[in-house]
Parts: C-alpha cells; sequence; structure tokens
C-alpha cells in the first residue's frame, strides 16, 4: 500500500471580512491561529451556516498531523466485523468497481498506485485517537454525530460525484483532495443507472479547491460534491446522524402497536343504517381517525423516552454485550474505591434528558430515570472512576451497574492497561 508523506500546512492568513454580516456570506475562510477550528464563534457558524450553505476552513487545524496512517487503515479493513470499502475507477471506460470488507492481506499489494478509494466506518470507535476528534464538534449536540468516516485515496482515486442527505465536515488529514460542490440552487439530482454506487448523472460545479492537511470543508446535506486525491491521502469524514421521516415513522408506529393495549379497537357505537352497505362513508373514516388518536402519545415523558431510545442506537451497527460472568457488584464498588474504572464501551450511545419529574438517560435503547445531575455526568463520562461513582446518588448508581451488567462499560482495574 503507498505510503504517504506528511505535509506541512500552509502558514494562517489573515482572515477576509470584517464583522459578522460579510463573514457570513463568505464561502471560504482562514481560521488561523483562532480559538475555534469554525474560523468563527459556534453560534455565528449554526446561525449562518449549518444546513444552510457550505464553508470551506483553511486552517481549521493548524498543522494537524494524522494520528493514523493509510496501513493502519488497510489493516483494520481486514478485521471481521469492520465496515469497509474499496471502490476502484476505471476512467478509460468511466466503470466503477465495489467491493466490500473484509480483505485479505493480499488485496492491497495487488492494486494500482492510482484511481481506488479505502473507506471504513465507524472509526472512531475502533481508534481512541480518532474518537478524541470529536471533542473539536461540541457545537452539535452528540448524539447528533454518527461516526467518523476515513479514506484512504491513491492518486486520482474518488468515490465519484454524489449527494448526502446528512451533514459532513471533511477535514484533510494527510495528502491533498480536490473538492469540487454544487452550490448553486435546484442542482440535478438524478443517479446515474450503470453503477452500484449512486452517483450523479449531472454534475456542474460552481466551487473548485484543493484542501491540504488542516483544511476542512463542511457541507449541509443536498449539495452535490465530488472529491479527488491529488496524491496519496486521508481525508477524515465526520457525519452528523439524520434519521428519514420515513424511518422515525416506521420505529414510532412499532413502538405504538407493540405498547397498544388489545382492547383499543375501531368502534362505531353511534353506527346507524347504512344508504350502502358496501360503502366507506365518512362517519366510517372518522371513527378509523379516532382508533388512531387513541394510540397517540400524548404524554411527553413517553415521546421523549421513545425518541431517546430510538436516537441511542439508531444506525449502530454493534451493540454492547454483557458479560458471561459479571462480578458481584460489592466487588466492584470495591475496585473503583480501590483504583479500578468503568470504560465505556465505545459502540455505547448515551444521551439524556430532563422529564416531568428528574432525567432520562438514555444508553443504547435502555431508559433510566436519575436526577438531572447523574444524568449530565454519566452521559458525558468516558469512564466511570471512584469519584464519580461516589458522587452519584443511588438511582445514579444503579444506572451504573445496570449498564455494566448489559455491557456499556467494561471494568478496568488499578493494575490493567487500558
Amino acid at each position: 500500500m503507498p505510503r504517504l508523506c506528511r505535509q506541512r500546512a500552509r502558514q494562517p492568513g489573515p482572515a477576509p471580512g470584517q464583522g459578522s454580516s460579510r463573514r457570513i456570506a463568505m464561502i471560504e475562510i482562514d481560521a488561523g491561529n483562532g480559538p475555534h477550528p469554525l474560523g468563527m464563534s459556534p453560534q455565528e457558524f449554526l446561525r449562518g451556516y449549518w444546513q444552510k450553505q457550505p464553508l470551506l476552513i483553511r486552517n481549521a487545524f493548524p498543522g494537524f498531523e494524522s494520528p493514523l496512517q493509510p496501513e493502519d487503515l488497510a489493516g483494520l479493513a481486514c478485521e471481521d466485523g469492520v465496515l469497509a470499502r474499496l471502490i476502484e475507477h476505471d476512467k478509460a471506460n468511466d466503470a466503477w468497481r465495489v467491493r466490500h470488507g473484509p480483505f485479505a492481506d493480499s488485496d492491497f499489494p495487488a492494486l494500482p498506485d492510482h484511481d481506488w478509494t479505502l473507506l471504513v466506518q465507524d472509526m472512531d470507535k475502533w481508534d481512541a485517537d480518532i474518537r478524541a476528534l470529536l471533542a473539536s464538534f461540541t457545537f452539535i449536540p452528540r448524539w447528533r454525530i454518527d461516526d467518523v468516516m476515513i479514506s484512504f485515496a491513491a492518486a486520482g482515486g474518488s468515490v465519484g460525484a454524489h449527494v448526502d442527505q446528512y451533514d459532513v465536515f471533511l477535514l484533510q488529514a494527510q495528502g491533498r483532495r480536490r473538492w469540487q460542490i454544487d452550490a448553486g440552487k435546484n442542482p440535478p439530482l438524478g443517479f446515474r443507472a450503470d453503477v452500484e454506487l449512486k452517483l450523479l448523472r449531472e454534475f456542474a460545479p460552481t466551487h473548485d479547491w484543493v484542501l491540504e492537511p488542516g483544511d476542512m470543508l463542511y457541507l449541509p446535506p443536498g449539495v452535490p460534491h465530488h472529491g479527488v486525491a491529488v496524491d496519496h491521502c486521508l481525508t477524515f469524514s465526520v457525519g452528523m446522524r439524520a434519521p428519514s421521516a420515513a424511518e422515525l415513522l416506521g420505529d414510532f408506529v412499532d413502538t405504538l402497536a407493540a405498547d397498544a393495549p388489545e382492547e383499543l379497537r375501531f368502534g362505531d357505537a353511534d353506527l346507524v343504517p347504512p344508504k350502502d352497505a358496501y360503502e366507506i362513508d365518512a362517519a366510517a373514516m372518522a371513527r378509523a381517525v379516532e382508533a388512531l388518536n387513541l394510540l397517540r402519545m400524548r404524554d411527553p415523558d413517553r415521546l421523549g423516552d421513545w425518541f431517546g431510545g430510538f436516537i441511542t442506537t439508531y444506525r449502530n451497527a454493534v451493540e454492547p454485550a454483557a458479560d458471561e460472568a459479571p462480578r458481584p457488584r460489592i466487588e466492584v464498588e470495591w475496585d473503583l474505591a480501590h483504583g479500578a474504572s468503568l470504560q465505556r464501551h465505545p459502540w455505547s450511545r448515551m444521551a439524556w434528558r430532563k422529564a416531568t419529574k428528574a432525567a432520562r438517560l438514555y444508553a443504547g435503547g435502555r431508559v433510566l430515570a436519575m436526577p438531572v445531575r447523574d444524568a449530565q455526568r454519566l452521559a458525558a463520562a468516558e469512564q466511570v472512576d471512584g469519584g464519580l461513582y461516589e458522587g452519584l446518588g443511588e438511582a445514579g448508581r444503579d444506572a451504573v451497574f445496570e449498564l455494566l451488567e448489559a455491557g456499556h462499560y467494561r471494568l478496568q482495574l488499578a493494575d490493567e492497561d487500558a
């Protein structure tokens, strides 16, 4: 597999424009050595760009050096359980080939030195250093972030012109990649019928940039884009969770149906003799609507619990698994008091919500009631040590052990390596 030489990011230049009114209208800025990788305050970015227009941020991470090398990515793509794809482009015939992992070690040396891309999903779950990058994106609710996908592209490598239905931040980690986007109104979105990938039939870019290490491109949903490796390069894609309305409705209806009492049924106590025994009249339709309305979640806590459970399981490729021989609680508490900690499973998603009474912690679909302070601390904690555990109330401590038994935590003793 080709190795890639690290390149230094360009020295930061002056940020163009003065004042928020001018900066909001811009599509390219230089973050320089500013306090935030967005090159502006999070409030300004969310107000002017989030789900509104693209933004190229030069020097978002000045001097950025990738914590991961192409060889590491290739090695992981050979492992079971890792979502990986290999996309090759025959430019002469404009033909595309897609292969799915796990791959064999021998697959990569056989590849040419150009026109192919390896993509690996969920790298934030497999690599702690990649996961640490998410600390720079706390201006977005954590439960909205789906994963960090990493792509290695040989020179000329691409996945074709396409469009995503979710927000994405494209951070150049090594090498250079040319990005073209169509930021015009109502761009053509028809797909080619001759390839496995959802590639656009037409693509007319309005902007054309070459990104170097530390540069970052933000794209809201629905913006056509095309990235091509100028030389061997790594690109980190921080993608958002954006369930479709159909996915939300499907899960919501399934939850309603599962919880519906058997006695809730279509009824017509006000029935009168019909003019036509075969007609479904307006009164019947009104009764059908009334029967459906009986299932509505009028309780905001019930609705919140459904959404919290849904969003902490949505698109999870791996579910935490319980330990076959869990240690008794009294022993774990002794361990915590003597330097042990509970490490969050990398696939465990947590979020919390204020409820009518106290709060709810959501973890992989589980709903756990506890005080607000406990829910806040557990949702944000990558590990639970003795100090954090001692500061929890009874409900919070009970939740920790329920989650430990379900596999959301792993006990790490004081003398064990992480």
